[in-house]
């Protein structure tokens, strides 16, 4: 396990070695990007300038609650929806997404730091995100996602060698809250990665709705190491004595140490059923609603 006091005093003065100018860090409001927003701030104070992208591939008030968690900081909100659905439009292989929405990213950070003229990028990748990526197993957006051409001085990443159960440490160790230290993993590339095939607007709104319901029945009581909703494909059902052709939710919920493997939760038969009815009488356009028992391995976490 990580000395943390002695990581948290050595990436500091890393940061300060190694960023010589303004620099802006991509800041999701998650524990990764948080950790990295406290250490580079203490590194290089104003220098700094937090960016916030709204994807529109985000959770069900996602980016009014990191404008709350984070007012006292001097957060740079950007709206990139139009850029990012635009960038996943007509693309289906799971790869190509991944790296449609990297490549996304790492252009409107560039853009809004021109206009700073900051140099360095700050961003939150760990250690789980390099072996994944590196071992072909899929590209984080943030590693194997990167366009091979970037406009930036250099790519400041203080926690590429940490676990993300380290990172907590970090995070407890630098006064964070609760709610920033213990929060789920939500992947960079934000809800496209729980949509099998192309992104469309919506599919994105049917599976914000069906994971705002997975979470707000399974986080509280069971605190899984993640939870989410997954949107498949459509499937015929019956609604109101009508045949319908619905969209296919599958949920995930599961227990994990550092992400590397995970084992799905045992979750009671009741609480999966009040999530199915939920589902499937709340969003209109869902006709199926299953559960992945699947560990990791064979499978991921995510579903692409």
């Amino acid at each position: 396990m990580v000395k943390v006091e002695k990581f948290i005093h050595e990436s500091i003065e890393n940061i300060k070695e190694r960023v010589k100018g303004r620099a802006i860090i991509a800041l999701s409001g998650g524990v990764d990007s948080s950790v990295c927003a406290v250490l580079a701030n203490r590194a290089i104070g104003d220098m700094l300038t937090p960016i916030y992208i709204d994807t529109g591939l985000m959770r069900k008030g996602e980016t009014e609650r990191i404008k709350k968690i984070f007012a006292d900081m001097n957060l740079l909100v950007i709206d990139g929806k139009e850029s990012f659905l635009g960038a996943l439009k007509g693309k289906t292989d799971p790869e190509k997404k991944r790296k449609a929405v990297g490549e996304a990213f790492i252009r409107e950070f560039e853009k809004e730091a021109r206009k700073l003229n900051a140099r360095y990028l700050i961003q939150g990748t760990i250690y789980p995100d390099r072996i994944e990526s590196e071992g072909g197993i899929k590209s984080h957006h943030n590693v194997g996602g990167l366009p091979s051409v970037i406009d930036f001085e250099g790519i400041v990443e203080p926690l590429a060698d940490l676990y993300k159960d380290e990172v907590r440490e970090v995070a407890r160790a630098l006064g964070l809250p609760r709610e920033i230290s213990d929060r789920m993993p939500f992947p960079g590339p934000g809800l496209s990665v729980r949509i099998i095939g192309e992104v469309t607007e919506e599919k994105l709104d049917v599976v914000r709705a069906a994971n705002a319901i997975v979470e707000e029945e399974l986080v509280e009581q069971f605190a899984p190491w993640q939870t989410f909703a997954a949107l498949l494909e459509k499937g015929t059902g019956v609604k109101g004595d009508i045949r319908v052709h619905g969209w296919i939710i599958a949920v995930r919920a599961v227990e994990s140490r550092d992400g590397m493997t995970a084992e799905a939760m045992e979750l009671p038969w009741d609480v999966l059923r009040n999530i199915e009815s939920r589902i499937t009488s709340e969003i209109p356009n869902v006709s199926r609603v299953l559960y992945d028992l699947t560990p990791k391995p064979p499978a991921t976490i995510e579903f692409e």
